[in-house]
């Protein structure tokens, strides 16, 4: 599986395709097989090791026949998007131009591996956790009364990806470098704050 990148548009650095998965880990799982292409939308846990190794954690109900899918799958895809927008030819300065849409997007390529009753349960905490850090008090997966525990944990199957490569398009105008700046200004005032801060954060490169 490939993905169209621009080189204008491709982001490489580790750390930086990293971040974003973090920062939009509900994705959208894509595995084929001898069942046919199987489609999953469901939040990640990222997480790295030492050596800069990237595994996805997630979980599936086990009515869903994904689960089954994956140990039979030899190449598995998790797709991040994050903000996006129409962007109007109104907005830059050289005409004739057309319409487009800026977005950003990373693909992580791998295998998954089903889990085992125990290490699902430490991922749902840990998963638990970071979605309720906001709240005051956060909810605690150990409230849960055990039969109730065992009962959910038996109505859902973990997994884990074993990332093999991290791909990055990140589409922000770097192909019109004299309209990005105002692009962005253009977007921000309209509510897109978070798609201008990409944006900005992702200048076009500067000609050497």
């Amino acid at each position: 599986m490939t993905l169209y990148v621009p080189p204008s548009f491709r982001v490489d650095d580790a750390d930086s395709l990293f971040r974003f998965v973090e920062d939009n880990a509900f994705g959208t799982l894509v595995s084929a097989g001898p069942a046919g292409l199987h489609v999953s939308h469901v939040p990640f846990l990222p997480e790295r090791d030492e050596a800069g190794g990237v595994r996805l954690l997630a979980h599936v109900a086990r009515a869903n026949e994904h689960w089954k899918a994956l140990e039979e799958a030899h190449h598995v895809v998790a797709i991040f998007h994050g903000p996006h927008a129409y962007v109007s030819p109104t907005w830059y300065s050289k005409h004739p131009a057309v319409p487009t849409w800026n977005y950003a997007v990373v693909h992580a390529h791998g295998r998954a591996k089903l889990m085992e009753e125990a290490e699902l349960h430490e991922m749902l905490v840990r998963l638990s956790s970071v979605y309720e850090a906001p709240n005051t008090p956060p909810w605690k997966m150990s409230q849960l009364p055990a039969d109730y525990t065992s009962s959910m944990l038996s109505a859902i199957v973990g997994f884990a990806i074993e990332v093999e490569r991290l791909e990055g398009k990140f589409k922000l105008s770097q192909n019109r470098p004299a309209d990005a700046p105002h692009v962005a200004d253009v977007l921000e005032a309209r509510g897109d704050a978070d798609l201008a801060a990409l944006m900005r954060a992702n200048p076009p490169a500067s000609k050497v």
